[in-house]
């Protein structure tokens, strides 16, 4: 877990509270659906960075008798549950409120204060997005942002640039919206507009779901560094064969490694050993992400020769 991690979550849950507030103060003085939907998807949003706080805690927790390989794996469960309030708190709720303000709509009234708080929203939230992809990119490097945003196996970062990601989105949605429905006089328009972003974040919690499932039930490491693995060995001079590797995501900044490795014939016990923790100490100093190394030894089995009379 990277210190930028952290930080990418503190920017967030600080731009989050206070537009949370400065939202519903606006919603409650204009009557806006489409501002009480995003003041209803920045208070979701704190709460989300203060369960991604406690997942980072949990899996911090050394290894025990239970759980041999630590903790790590616990940040994805909260991930999954930040997922899920994003489905049913943040989306369910605006989609609801847009459709009772479709059927009871509210008298228009000065949408002033709307765009200040808008237009204060847009600052915070851009300021925290642009905190998150630094630190993402600090820690991936640059170039294919959004294959590498998938292949991401830190919550604590691409969560976060999901969610501000939406925040922006639904920001322009709310200003589309009071826009709209003073242009044409029409507040039903606003209403459409807390529906589309409800929308919007079940989407984002959908994608966040299935990122946590497939992390939660043993994802692999990704394919850069499974490759750099298969350099690293068939290059040892004392091995056969390697089979493909097996791996496992433990924890963000954590993985498994199995192995099954034909050696040269000619290795003694002894040999074979400082071979074994030649090829561990060398993968560790390449990756070290790779934490645990289980290999299993085999000896390639050589036909004899027929002999000619």
């Amino acid at each position: 877990m990277t210190s930028s991690s952290k930080v990418s979550i503190y920017a967030a849950l600080a731009a989050n509270i206070g537009i949370a507030i400065i939202k519903f103060i606006a919603a409650t003085i204009t009557g806006s659906s489409s501002m009480l939907s995003e003041g209803i998807h920045s208070a979701v949003d704190s709460g989300n960075q203060i369960l991604l706080l406690v997942g980072i805690k949990r899996s911090r927790r050394p290894a025990d008798e239970n759980h041999p390989f630590g903790h790590g794996q616990e940040l994805y469960f909260w991930s999954l549950i930040v997922a899920v309030l994003i489905f049913g708190l943040g989306g369910g709720m605006s989609v609801y409120e847009g459709v009772l303000h479709i059927k009871n709509p509210e008298t228009l009234t000065d949408p002033l204060w709307n765009y200040v708080v808008l237009c204060i929203a847009i600052l915070f939230e851009g300021a925290s997005f642009i905190v998150a992809i630094r630190g993402f990119l600090k820690l991936e490097g640059k170039g294919q942002f959004f294959s590498k945003l998938r292949q991401s196996k830190d919550p604590s970062l691409f969560v976060v640039i999901y969610e501000d990601g939406a925040a922006l989105c639904g920001l322009l949605l709310a200003g589309a919206g009071v826009f709209l429905s003073h242009y044409f006089n029409d507040p039903r328009i606003d209403g459409l507009a807390s529906i589309l972003i409800g929308v919007l974040l079940a989407f984002v919690a959908i994608a966040l779901v299935i990122e946590s499932r497939n992390l939660l039930i043993g994802e692999s490491a990704n394919k850069a560094q499974i490759e750099r693995v298969k350099q690293l060995v068939n290059a040892d001079e004392d091995v056969e064969q390697l089979r493909p590797p097996l791996t496992m995501q433990l924890g963000p900044d954590e993985v498994l490694l199995a192995l099954d490795i034909q050696f040269k014939e000619h290795l003694r016990a002894s040999e074979l050993a400082k071979v074994i923790q030649r090829l561990e100490n060398r993968i560790k100093s390449e990756i070290p992400m790779i934490k645990q190394i289980f290999i299993e030894a085999n000896f390639v089995k050589r036909e004899p020769r027929p002999i000619h009379l």
